[in-house]
């Protein structure tokens, strides 16, 4: 199995998701071409990884996250939910992930836009990938095709994805006219026949999220070009070496 591996929300089904710890674990899989992680806006307008509009399931705290600073999230424990070996494990924001998977990784960042919550996070965004030189090995992805729209009009050398769960007729026109040629798809939607439609249109297909031994050898069966994603990159791993499948973790 030659297919690239995309660690959803980082390696989540080993750390806490989208958290450093997270990150650093996916960087541990050679294999590992892809980390995938969520962004919303804190209150002071800084971009942060997190994927629930509120902090109250995978932190110590209660609340929304547009209402708290940068720094008070990263004053949050978003570790002990998942084990307490990550106890006091902070919020990060989208910065210190892009500090640290330089040169290691791609990356694919979904906005957690929901038709315009977070006005301007798309030039704060694409400013964050501009000035670290990121734009290139990077794509932004989101549900909402005018969030994608805004990327563009902020910077147009970024590549834009839309994501979805669902197959309808016509979706490589749509995708089309907002500029966008990367397609998040529920793995499940995906079939040959589509993805023979999907490569005429020159569209990159990443397939979220996958996580059992069955689904990986489905999706590898209809193309090595198919980007793999899955909260299990070390499940991957086995499958990929042809190891016997063990099941380890959550």
């Amino acid at each position: 199995m030659a297919n690239p591996c995309c660690a959803h929300r980082g390696a989540s089904g080993l750390a806490p998701e989208n958290t450093m710890a997270a990150m650093k674990k996916a960087l541990t899989f050679p294999f590992v071409e892809w980390i995938e992680l969520d962004v919303q806006l804190s209150k002071d307008g800084v971009p942060v990884v997190m994927h629930d509009d509120t902090v109250n399931r995978t932190t110590d705290r209660k609340g929304r996250v547009a209402d708290f600073t940068a720094a008070e999230l990263a004053s949050m424990d978003a570790g002990s939910w998942f084990s307490p070996e990550f106890r006091g494990e902070p919020v990060p924001t989208l910065e210190q992930v892009l500090d640290l998977t330089a040169g290691k990784c791609r990356l694919n960042i979904e906005l957690k836009t929901y038709g315009g919550r977070y006005p301007g996070i798309e030039a704060a965004v694409a400013g964050l990938l501009r000035r670290h030189g990121r734009t290139r090995d990077s794509v932004i992805t989101s549900f909402d095709p005018l969030a994608l729209r805004r990327v563009k009009e902020a910077e147009r050398s970024i590549r834009t994805g839309l994501i979805i769960d669902a197959a309808p007729p016509g979706l490589e026109q749509a995708l089309a006219r907002i500029g966008a040629a990367f397609l998040s798809i529920g793995w499940t939607r995906l079939t040959a026949e589509r993805m023979a439609a999907f490569r005429k249109a020159g569209l990159e297909v990443m397939a979220w999220t996958v996580d059992r031994k069955p689904g990986m050898r489905r999706i590898a069966a209809m193309g090595e070009d198919i980007i793999i994603c899955t909260n299990y990159p070390d499940r991957f791993g086995e499958l990929k070496a042809g190891r016997k499948f063990k099941w380890f973790g959550r």
